[in-house]
């Protein structure tokens, strides 16, 4: 009976319940459409970053992380190694041998970033084939190279081309021999651009003498989410004394310091927004108490108890911020959808930017339920706490006072 009251009371006025219901839709709408874009931008660059190299979860050798140096690879014939692709969780398991060498083309020479990869595994993991702009991917067994664009541009290479490289291979070995180029790759980030050369894992362990040998395991797992399960498993089954895995987090804490300060600017403007959502509801609540003085006192007169009646005022007050949260949500979905199936790009110097930093310049939202949810929570929750203005009004309310005026 109190429910169906509070249903017909907040229809009375019609206008005051529209305006409550429309400051409360119009709070969750941009909350959530804030929230969801900002998550969604950071979920896009954690994914851009460790789908491109990082992985989620990387395993190398003891001390590599510090001294990133030959000397510190690993041999791949360990039995836990391969327990790590066994995991149910593990969608791929990237291995790699990395180096630095001194690349030479006629008379120009430059530094670069030799990465032997498995060809097929790093295409599944970054789209690896998706990104070559001239020639063609290599295979497990060729003898060639990819390069990165603004490398190409900077010797003005074309396909077919060779390049001179002269490193120190494992143990010091002398490493220095020459490939042609089957293509070239456009990466995201600018510095693998003007850096990187991939070539086969199998002649990259043959260049640098590390025979079945690698620097690293880049892991990728279904769901960010279990992270830390995951890592607990591959520790568990490898051995920790010879090798070390971090997750994503602890290889960039930079990336982590960064999210967290710009999430916290979010927040604050979230904080700034449900103050003033707040004091649109109490201010309604105001309106609504002293409209309706008199009809509580005849109520109390009549022999209403003045619990009952603080219920029904709360159930009109959660009925209507509740009304809204759900309105709001309805109305932001499509939006969200919209900008996550189809991501803003953003151009120009700003896009420069965000792909010297190593991720798409693409502002995504994100889908997560649990945005919605807690956004909507937060409103029912301060309507909450605004229903203890009217219990204290109705509290000290006398009947014979409350008639009078």
């Amino acid at each position: 009976m109190l429910l169906k009251l509070a249903w017909r009371n907040i229809w009375r006025n019609k206008r005051r319940t529209a305006i409550t219901v429309a400051s409360v839709f119009f709070a969750v709408f941009f909350a959530v459409f804030m929230r969801s874009m900002q998550l969604g931008i950071y979920g896009k660059m954690i994914d851009s970053v460790v789908r491109f190299y990082a992985g989620h979860i990387q395993v190398h050798g003891k001390g590599y992380w510090d001294d990133q140096t030959m000397d510190n690879a690993f041999s791949l014939d360990d039995p836990g190694l391969a327990k790590i692709k066994e995991n149910k969780h593990v969608e791929v398991a990237a291995t790699r041998l990395e180096g630095f060498a001194l690349s030479s083309f006629g008379e120009t020479t430059k530094g670069v970033l030799l990465l032997g990869v498995e060809p097929e595994v790093e295409d599944e993991l970054m789209g690896l084939s998706s990104k070559i702009i001239k020639g063609s991917l290599f295979d497990d067994d060729d003898k060639s190279v990819v390069v990165g664009e603004k490398l190409a541009e900077f010797y003005n290479l074309s396909i077919g081309d060779t390049l001179v490289f002269i490193s120190q291979g494992y143990h010091g070995v002398s490493a220095a021999a020459k490939y042609p180029v089957s293509g070239t790759v456009k990466f995201t980030a600018m510095i693998l651009n003007e850096k990187a050369v991939l070539f086969p894992l199998k002649e990259a362990q043959y260049f640098f003498g590390a025979e079945n040998m690698a620097t690293s395991v880049a892991v990728i797992i279904d769901r960010p989410s279990r992270l830390k399960r995951v890592k607990k498993d591959i520790q568990a089954s490898i051995d920790t004394s010879k090798y070390e895995v971090l997750d994503w987090e602890e290889a960039m804490p930079e990336l982590v310091q960064a999210i967290e300060a710009d999430s916290a600017g979010g927040v604050i403007m979230l904080m700034i927004l449900y103050m003033v959502v707040s004091f649109g509801i109490f201010g309604t609540m105001l309106m609504l108490m002293q409209e309706r003085m008199y009809e509580f006192g005849v109520l109390l007169s009549i022999g209403m108890t003045r619990l009952k009646l603080w219920i029904v005022v709360f159930l009109e007050g959660v009925l209507t911020t509740t009304l809204g949260a759900i309105l709001g949500i309805l109305g932001i979905y499509p939006v969200v959808l919209y900008f996550f199936n189809h991501p803003y790009e953003l151009t120009g110097k700003a896009a420069q930017a965000i792909a010297q930093e190593g991720w798409d310049p693409v502002l995504p939202a994100s889908l997560d339920p649990s945005i919605a949810i807690t956004h909507m929570l937060i409103v029912v929750v301060i309507s909450l706490i605004i229903m203890v203005y009217p219990a204290w009004v109705i509290h000290k309310l006398k009947p014979v006072d409350a008639r009078r005026n």
